[in-house]
Protein backbone atom coordinates (compact mmCIF):
# COMPACT_ATOMS: atom_id res chain seq x y z
CA UNK A 1 0.00 0.00 0.00
CA UNK A 2 1.68 3.02 -0.94
CA UNK A 3 0.73 6.53 0.69
CA UNK A 4 1.36 10.21 -0.71
CA UNK A 5 3.42 12.67 1.74
CA UNK A 6 3.84 16.05 1.03
CA UNK A 7 6.62 18.02 2.52
CA UNK A 8 7.36 21.89 3.26
CA UNK A 9 9.44 21.42 -0.18
CA UNK A 10 6.46 20.53 -2.32
CA UNK A 11 7.38 17.69 -3.03
CA UNK A 12 5.39 14.73 -3.78
CA UNK A 13 7.16 11.09 -1.85
CA UNK A 14 5.71 8.20 -1.58
CA UNK A 15 6.05 5.37 1.22
CA UNK A 16 5.30 2.15 1.04
CA UNK A 17 3.07 0.65 4.42
CA UNK A 18 4.25 -2.67 5.70
CA UNK A 19 1.27 -4.86 4.84
CA UNK A 20 2.89 -7.52 7.16
CA UNK A 21 1.69 -5.94 10.07
CA UNK A 22 -2.06 -6.70 8.77
CA UNK A 23 -1.67 -9.81 8.28
CA UNK A 24 0.38 -10.31 10.92
CA UNK A 25 -2.93 -9.73 12.70
CA UNK A 26 -5.37 -11.94 10.54
CA UNK A 27 -3.69 -15.21 10.79
CA UNK A 28 -4.77 -15.32 15.06
CA UNK A 29 -8.33 -14.49 14.46
CA UNK A 30 -8.54 -16.81 11.62
CA UNK A 31 -7.09 -19.27 13.63
CA UNK A 32 -9.20 -18.47 16.81
CA UNK A 33 -12.46 -18.60 14.97
CA UNK A 34 -11.28 -22.27 13.52
CA UNK A 35 -10.34 -23.34 17.17
CA UNK A 36 -13.60 -21.76 18.80
CA UNK A 37 -15.78 -23.78 15.95
CA UNK A 38 -14.16 -26.86 16.26
CA UNK A 39 -14.20 -26.95 20.21
CA UNK A 40 -17.99 -26.35 19.56
CA UNK A 41 -19.19 -28.72 17.42
CA UNK A 42 -16.69 -31.61 18.98
CA UNK A 43 -18.92 -30.57 22.20
CA UNK A 44 -21.87 -31.14 20.53
CA UNK A 45 -20.95 -34.26 19.77
CA UNK A 46 -20.15 -35.35 22.94
CA UNK A 47 -23.32 -33.83 24.25
CA UNK A 48 -25.32 -36.25 21.79
CA UNK A 49 -22.95 -39.26 22.05
CA UNK A 50 -23.58 -38.68 26.13
CA UNK A 51 -27.05 -38.68 25.58
CA UNK A 52 -27.57 -41.84 23.29
CA UNK A 53 -25.68 -43.92 25.56
CA UNK A 54 -27.87 -43.02 28.82
CA UNK A 55 -31.35 -44.15 27.54
CA UNK A 56 -32.41 -47.06 28.73
CA UNK A 57 -34.74 -49.70 27.08
CA UNK A 58 -38.41 -49.28 25.92
CA UNK A 59 -40.44 -50.76 24.07
CA UNK A 60 -44.27 -49.71 23.10
CA UNK A 61 -46.75 -51.04 20.65
CA UNK A 62 -48.95 -48.15 18.73
CA UNK A 63 -52.34 -49.05 17.40
CA UNK A 64 -54.43 -46.67 15.55
CA UNK A 65 -57.98 -47.00 16.71
CA UNK A 66 -60.92 -45.51 15.02
CA UNK A 67 -61.91 -43.20 18.24
CA UNK A 68 -58.13 -42.89 19.30
CA UNK A 69 -55.35 -44.90 20.11
CA UNK A 70 -54.39 -48.06 21.78
CA UNK A 71 -50.97 -48.90 23.06
CA UNK A 72 -49.12 -52.07 24.89
CA UNK A 73 -46.02 -51.69 26.69
CA UNK A 74 -44.02 -54.71 25.81
CA UNK A 75 -40.47 -53.26 28.05
CA UNK A 76 -39.98 -50.42 30.25
CA UNK A 77 -43.15 -48.99 32.05
CA UNK A 78 -45.15 -49.49 34.41
CA UNK A 79 -48.22 -50.22 32.83
CA UNK A 80 -49.17 -52.89 30.37
CA UNK A 81 -52.27 -51.63 28.54
CA UNK A 82 -53.68 -48.00 27.58
CA UNK A 83 -56.40 -46.87 25.77
CA UNK A 84 -57.65 -43.49 24.91
CA UNK A 85 -59.77 -41.50 22.54
CA UNK A 86 -57.77 -38.60 20.76
CA UNK A 87 -59.32 -36.04 18.40
CA UNK A 88 -57.13 -35.61 15.65
CA UNK A 89 -54.18 -33.27 16.47
CA UNK A 90 -54.46 -33.00 20.45
CA UNK A 91 -51.51 -34.93 21.90
CA UNK A 92 -51.45 -36.77 24.94
CA UNK A 93 -48.47 -37.11 27.06
CA UNK A 94 -46.92 -40.42 28.08
CA UNK A 95 -44.19 -41.65 30.39
CA UNK A 96 -42.84 -44.86 31.93
CA UNK A 97 -46.00 -44.40 34.21
CA UNK A 98 -49.09 -43.95 31.50
CA UNK A 99 -50.63 -41.28 30.67
CA UNK A 100 -49.64 -37.96 31.98
CA UNK A 101 -49.98 -33.91 31.29
CA UNK A 102 -47.01 -32.43 30.22
CA UNK A 103 -47.27 -29.62 33.59
CA UNK A 104 -47.72 -32.34 35.83
CA UNK A 105 -44.18 -35.00 35.58
CA UNK A 106 -43.67 -37.94 37.59
CA UNK A 107 -40.43 -37.17 39.90
CA UNK A 108 -40.81 -40.43 41.08
CA UNK A 109 -37.68 -42.41 39.43
CA UNK A 110 -37.78 -46.70 39.40
CA UNK A 111 -34.39 -47.73 38.29
CA UNK A 112 -36.53 -50.86 36.65
CA UNK A 113 -38.01 -48.43 34.70
CA UNK A 114 -37.28 -46.74 31.64
CA UNK A 115 -37.45 -42.97 32.06
CA UNK A 116 -39.18 -41.35 28.99
CA UNK A 117 -41.90 -38.37 28.21
CA UNK A 118 -43.05 -38.48 24.65
CA UNK A 119 -46.58 -37.14 23.17
CA UNK A 120 -48.25 -38.71 20.97
CA UNK A 121 -51.21 -37.75 18.20
CA UNK A 122 -52.97 -39.36 15.84
CA UNK A 123 -53.35 -37.53 12.49
CA UNK A 124 -55.57 -38.23 9.41
CA UNK A 125 -53.00 -40.25 7.63
CA UNK A 126 -51.38 -41.80 10.91
CA UNK A 127 -49.37 -41.08 14.12
CA UNK A 128 -46.97 -38.27 15.26
CA UNK A 129 -44.76 -38.45 18.46
CA UNK A 130 -42.24 -35.86 19.95
CA UNK A 131 -39.75 -36.91 22.18
CA UNK A 132 -39.32 -35.05 25.36
CA UNK A 133 -36.88 -36.75 27.56
CA UNK A 134 -35.47 -40.96 27.52
CA UNK A 135 -35.55 -41.03 23.42
CA UNK A 136 -33.04 -40.38 20.59
CA UNK A 137 -35.81 -39.50 18.86
CA UNK A 138 -37.11 -35.72 19.26
CA UNK A 139 -40.13 -36.21 16.45
CA UNK A 140 -40.98 -39.29 14.98
CA UNK A 141 -43.98 -39.54 12.55
CA UNK A 142 -45.40 -42.11 10.70
CA UNK A 143 -48.57 -43.50 8.10
CA UNK A 144 -50.96 -46.06 10.15
CA UNK A 145 -54.13 -47.19 9.16
CA UNK A 146 -56.63 -47.98 11.50
CA UNK A 147 -56.13 -51.23 13.78
CA UNK A 148 -52.77 -50.74 12.07
CA UNK A 149 -49.82 -51.56 14.67
CA UNK A 150 -46.22 -50.34 14.75
CA UNK A 151 -43.41 -50.94 17.51
CA UNK A 152 -41.38 -47.46 18.84
CA UNK A 153 -38.92 -47.93 21.10
CA UNK A 154 -36.10 -45.15 22.49
CA UNK A 155 -34.59 -45.05 19.35
CA UNK A 156 -37.45 -44.78 16.81
CA UNK A 157 -39.63 -47.26 14.68
CA UNK A 158 -39.18 -51.11 15.13
CA UNK A 159 -39.71 -53.63 12.44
Amino acid sequence: MYMLCVSKKTELKFKTIDMKAQLNFTRPMLNLLIAVFVLTASSKLVAQEKKSTDLKDFKVVVEKKENGIKMQSVKGSAWIDLSFSLNNDRPQAIDEYGMTELDNISSDKDANLADFLFTISKTEKGIVLKGIEGTAWTDLSFSLPENGKQEIDQYGMVN
